[in-house]
């Protein structure tokens, strides 16, 4: 096995003449093994409730409409007009008019929705969640609900406390490390600086976001043996044994950005993918994304995790328009990184799916709506099994029973913030078992999906069924 210092002067700090070679193998076919899982994250909680909408003309349509007023959809920014959705089961629904570039892809089988998904720390019904917050103990909650910052920690994490230290993405990552012998490459990367959710207890994540560039200046002089010289002493620091983890671990990451950096320059500058990707935030990380796919044969690595988000879906005003560009911009680049994944021929090897922190009330206030709890979420990629809508979608009742809120508590009243009725865990288990997770050991999943037995033991599944 190549060992680090090797792997730094090869991959990350030679000059970039070296990676003449690589260009030959980013232009060779991704490996038939190659898998890969995309996290996008839209923070500040999107309205899972405005983008997919029960059937019009249903009843459900008419009740949703009558709680949501002003908002609801259709209305002079996003009309339901073609974007009818019918599940597996004949329900109908509608997505937001912002998704129109992904609906085709729901009508041939590449997109699927999962309803009410959020964290639990096991199965819990509005009557349990109300007698523990009035000061009885029913049962364990997550621990402060409809926070932007605790639940965005909790769902990157999967696990029901504020204070994790490893992401649900990153012990997966561990989980199947077996995939990736044989290289030294981070196999978990997030293009949106930072994240908790591709940090693993044995994989650490390297960190990059699009456009700022990680090469190191200041290496190339008049006479090369200066910069040689330069070159050596910062290698020599990245890599000195401090005997301190976290100065260890900072370094780690270093080393991988710049690496990465690098053999991403090296790529030739005309793109191969046959669909722009667009020039918004989230276009630029996925074009990242499809780029470092792009270096698989060079890099060798079986399995990769990607993270990536979008902001702005705090909503409490102004939602009707703001969503809608937002989701827009979201369609535009999941379809780009599809399309991408098509051009490199392994559509079928490549999960894209949405998160965040919470969902938002079905009941508004004003233009917006506030902090719910329970979210729809988006799947795409060609091994998913699409055009359904899986898991349970809420009753259209404020004080219904997937309202976790209640009208016979006046110091909580009913306001259509739903109680999830399927756990991240379930969520993400089906995503790590596509991956490669062996969900037939106990140990394995009760280290990767911490909560999970809580609600196999209840008869719940603990996979959903959205993944070929």
């Amino acid at each position: 096995m190549t060992d680090r210092r090797t792997f730094l002067k090869i991959a990350g700090l030679a000059p970039l003449a070296r990676f003449g070679a690589m260009n030959a193998y980013a232009s060779a076919a991704v490996s038939p093994n190659y898998k890969a899982l995309v996290c996008i994250f839209m923070f500040g909680g999107n309205d899972g409730n405005n983008m997919i909408v029960p059937g019009p003309g249903t009843s459900e349509f008419k009740n949703y409409q009558t709680i949501r007023g002003s908002i609801a959809l259709p209305d002079a920014n996003a009309t339901l007009v073609g974007m009818n959705i019918t599940a597996k089961n004949g329900t109908p629904y509608a997505l937001n008019d912002g998704l129109k570039l992904v609906l085709p892809l729901w009508a041939s089988g590449q997109l699927a929705a999962v309803a009410n998904v959020g964290l639990l720390v096991q199965p819990t019904t509005q009557a349990q969640y109300q007698a523990t917050i009035t000061g009885g103990s029913a049962v364990p909650l997550p621990t402060n609900l409809f926070s932007h910052s605790d639940q965005q920690v909790q769902m990157q994490a999967g696990i029901p406390s504020s204070s994790a230290s490893t992401g649900w993405a990153g012990r997966v990552a561990d989980a199947v490390a077996s995939q990736n012998a044989g290289t030294s490459f981070p196999p978990s990367v997030s293009v949106s600086g930072p994240a908790l959710f591709s940090k693993g207890n044995i994989v650490q994540s390297a960190s990059l976001i699009p456009g700022f560039n990680m090469q190191l200046n200041g290496f190339s002089t008049w006479q090369p043996a200066v910069g040689q010289a330069r070159q050596a002493q910062y290698q020599n620091i990245l890599t000195f044994n401090s005997g301190l983890t976290m100065i260890q671990a900072a370094d780690k990451v270093r080393q991988d950005a710049v690496s990465l950096s690098n053999m991403l320059a090296s790529l030739p500058p005309a793109s191969p993918f046959t669909r722009p990707f667009p020039q918004t935030t989230i276009g630029q990380q996925l074009l990242q994304v499809a780029q470092i796919m792009q270096l698989q044969p060079s890099i060798g690595l079986n399995r990769q995790i990607f993270f990536a988000s979008l902001g702005g879906f705090d909503t409490h005003s102004g939602q009707s328009w703001q969503q809608f560009s937002l989701l827009q911009q979201l369609a535009d680049a999941m379809l780009s990184l599809y399309s991408a994944t098509n051009d490199l021929g392994i559509a079928g090897q490549v999960t894209q799916f949405t998160e965040s922190e919470f969902g938002r009330t079905l009941q508004p206030s004003g233009s917006g709506c506030d902090h719910g709890w329970g979210n729809h979420h988006l799947v795409l990629g060609g091994a998913v099994k699409g055009g359904d809508l899986y898991g349970r979608y809420p009753e259209m009742a404020l004080g219904g029973p997937d309202d976790c809120l209640s009208n016979s508590n006046p110091s909580t009243p009913a306001r259509g913030a739903w109680l999830p009725s399927t756990s991240i865990d379930q969520f993400a288990a089906t995503l790590g078992k596509w991956f490669g997770v062996d969900m037939t050991n106990p140990a394995v999943t009760a280290t990767v999906f911490p909560s999970l037995a809580a609600f196999t033991s209840q008869g719940l599944p603990a996979t959903l069924g959205f993944m070929g």
